[in-house]
C-alpha cells in the first residue's frame, strides 16, 4: 500500500509511514478527512452536502427574551430555536490564560468604564440588534451557544475586530521565537480598535506572511461590515469555511509532509488556497488515483471501524469500553489478555498508560465531551498515578477542544472535561435505532411471554360476561415460545378462565408489541401495546 504510495509521489526511500499525511476523500454527498502520524489514524473529520454547520458563523441577531434568573438571554438568528448567550459571554472576555498578552508600542490602552453582567439587559434590551458568533453549534434539544467576542481565525494569526487585545499563544515555548513574534506584532499594520492573535503555527513564519494573512482577514471583516450594515436582523453575515478550506487553512503546516486527495477537482481548489498562504505548501498537495476507495486501499477505514466499536482493544492486549450518555461519557479500562510481566503493579502501569494515550485519541476521533469520567484500573503507588495523570495531559494538549484534568481519585477515577462545539460523531453518522428506540436493548421472549399471559388473564377476567374466545397477535419469536415451552401454561390459563386462545403471528411487528382481539369482532382491540 505504502510502497504504492511512494513511487506515486516519488518520495524516493523515505516511508509515509513515519510522517504526517492529511488524506482526502471528496465525493459528491460527502467529504472527509483523516490525519495519519506514522500510519496511524489521529484526527478524523467529515462533513455532508447540506449539513448546516454553524459553529464559527457570525450572526446578526436580534433580542427576542431576557432572563435574569438564568444570567442569560436568547437571540434570534434566524434558526428554529433561538441562540443562547449567557451574560459572562456578553462581557468583554480577557485574554485566554493560554495566551500571552502583549502591550503595544504607541497605543496605550484606553480607560473604559468596566461592564459588568447587571449591565447587561440595559445594553441589549429586548428587540435590540446584537452581534454573535456561535461557539457551540445545537446538541439534541438545545440551540446553539453565542457569544459577543468576536473573532476571525486565518492561517497565522486571529483577529479581533472588536477589541485591542494582542497576544502570542503559550505553546511557542522558544523565548527567542517569542521575542521575535512579538516585534512582529508591533510592525503590523492592525486598525485602531482591533487586535490579534498570534497562533501557534506563526511559529518559524516570515513577516510577509503575516503581513499577507491580516490582509485576507481585514478583507473578510469589510464583507462581514458590509452585510452587517446592508441586511435587517437576523441574518448571517459570515460563515466558518467548509471542510476542505478548513483542513488547508489549519492543517497545511511544515509538520505535514504530505496532502493527498481522491478528487482532481478538489486537488485543485485546495493548491489553489494554499498558493496564496505559501508557494512551498501548495507542492505538497497531490491528485491520487485508485481503482478502490482511497480510504480502503489506504486502510483507513479498518482503523475508523474499529476505533468506533464500544469495545477497544489496546496493543498491550487490555481494551477500553466506552459509553456515551447525554451529559456524560463512562470509559472503563480493563487488563484483558495483558498478562505482562510477574511484576502486576508494572502491568496494570502499562495498561493505565496506554489506555490514557487511547482515550486522548478516541475523543477526539469521536469528537466526544462533555463530563468524561475514566475508571483506570487501581493502582496502589501515588507515583504511578501521577504518571497516568501526566501521560493524559500530554496527549491532551494536541486536542483543539478545550479540556480540563483532574488528577486520580482515592477510588481510581479520573475526571475530566472536554468542550463540546457540535454533537458527537455517533449523533451525526447515526440514526437512533427505530426497534429498540435507542436505549440498545428489547425485552427477552421469556419477559415478553409473561406479560403477555398476565394480560391475557386480565383480558379474560375484565370481559369474561362478554367475550368467548380471544385472538392474540404477537411477534413470530415470541409465538414460536408459545407453541414450544409455554404451551401447557397456555392451556392451564385457558381451563381457569373458561375461554379460548388463538394465536396469531405478524413478523412485521415489534417484538414488545402485541394485541389481544375479541374473535368475534376483531376490528377493534381489548388491549393492544404498540412500539
Amino acid at each position: 500500500m505504502f510502497n504504492k504510495l511512494k513511487r506515486a509521489f516519488g518520495f524516493g526511500t523515505c516511508d509515509p509511514k513515519e510522517g504526517t499525511t492529511i488524506v482526502i476523500n471528496s465525493e459528491k454527498l460527502e467529504r472527509r478527512v483523516a490525519l495519519l502520524e506514522n500510519g496511524i489514524l489521529e484526527e478524523y473529520n467529515i462533513e455532508r452536502e447540506g449539513h448546516d454547520n454553524i459553529v464559527g458563523g457570525i450572526f446578526k441577531g436580534r433580542v427576542k427574551n431576557i432572563e435574569p434568573g438564568l444570567k442569560a438571554m436568547f437571540v434570534d438568528i434566524g434558526y428554529e430555536k433561538n441562540a443562547f448567550l449567557h451574560f459572562w459571554d456578553a462581557l468583554p472576555a480577557a485574554l485566554d490564560s493560554s495566551l500571552e498578552e502583549i502591550e503595544r508600542e504607541g497605543r496605550p490602552k484606553k480607560q473604559q468604564r468596566k461592564i459588568t453582567s447587571k449591565d447587561i439587559p440595559e445594553i441589549y434590551p429586548i428587540g435590540s440588534e446584537i452581534m454573535v458568533q456561535v461557539t457551540k453549534g445545537p446538541i439534541s434539544s438545545k440551540g446553539p451557544r453565542v457569544t459577543t467576542n468576536i473573532s476571525l481565525a486565518g492561517r497565522y494569526i486571529v483577529l479581533m475586530p472588536y477589541t485591542d487585545q494582542f497576544g502570542i499563544s503559550r505553546k511557542i515555548d522558544d523565548p527567542k521565537e517569542r521575542q521575535r513574534l512579538r516585534q512582529i506584532v508591533q510592525k503590523l499594520n492592525v486598525p485602531e480598535g482591533m487586535g490579534i492573535i498570534m497562533r501557534t503555527v506563526a511559529q518559524g513564519q516570515r513577516f510577509r506572511h503575516f503581513v499577507r494573512d491580516l490582509a485576507m482577514l481585514l478583507e473578510q471583516w469589510r464583507a462581514v461590515e458590509e452585510k452587517r450594515d446592508s441586511r435587517p436582523a437576523p441574518v448571517s453575515v459570515y460563515r466558518e469555511p467548509d471542510l476542505i478550506e478548513r483542513t488547508a487553512r489549519d492543517f497545511l503546516t511544515d509538520n505535514v509532509d504530505n496532502i493527498i486527495c481522491d478528487n482532481l477537482e478538489t486537488t485543485q481548489m485546495m493548491q489553489d488556497i494554499a498558493g496564496k498562504i505559501s508557494r512551498r505548501s501548495k507542492r505538497h498537495i497531490q491528485h491520487f488515483q485508485t481503482r478502490n476507495p482511497i480510504f480502503e486501499e489506504l486502510g483507513i477505514q479498518k482503523q475508523i471501524n474499529e476505533a468506533f466499536q464500544r469495545q477497544v482493544l489496546l496493543p498491550c492486549g487490555g481494551y477500553l469500553v466506552i459509553d456515551e450518555t447525554e451529559a456524560l461519557i463512562a470509559i472503563d479500562v480493563n487488563t484483558g489478555r495483558n498478562k505482562g510481566s510477574k511484576d502486576l503493579d508494572k502491568t496494570i502501569l502499562e495498561t493505565n498508560l496506554e489506555s490514557a494515550r487511547e482515550i486522548a485519541r478516541q475523543l477526539r476521533l469521536r469528537n466526544i465531551g462533555g463530563l468524561v469520567v475514566v475508571d483506570f484500573i487501581d493502582m496502589r503507588h501515588r507515583k504511578d498515578q501521577l504518571s497516568v495523570y501526566k501521560m493524559m495531559k500530554d496527549c491532551l494538549k494536541r486536542d483543539k477542544a478545550k479540556t480540563q484534568v483532574l488528577q486520580i481519585s482515592p477510588i481510581g477515577l479520573m475526571e475530566m472535561t472536554r468542550q463540546r462545539l457540535n454533537e458527537s460523531l455517533r449523533d451525526y453518522v447515526n440514526d437512533h435505532c427505530p426497534y429498540c428506540h435507542g436505549r440498545g436493548r428489547i425485552k427477552s421472549v421469556v419477559t415478553m411471554s409473561v406479560e403477555i399471559q398476565r394480560q391475557i388473564h386480565a383480558t379474560l377476567k375484565k370481559y369474561s360476561d362478554t367475550v368467548g374466545d380471544l385472538v392474540v397477535v404477537v411477534n413470530s419469536e415470541v409465538l414460536s415460545r408459545f407453541k414450544n415451552e409455554d404451551a401447557a401454561l397456555l392451556m392451564e390459563l385457558e381451563r381457569q378462565c373458561n375461554g379460548r386462545l388463538l394465536f396469531r403471528s405478524d413478523p412485521s411487528i415489534h417484538r414488545e408489541a402485541f394485541a389481544i382481539l375479541d374473535a368475534r369482532n376483531d376490528s377493534k382491540p381489548l388491549y393492544q401495546v404498540n412500539m
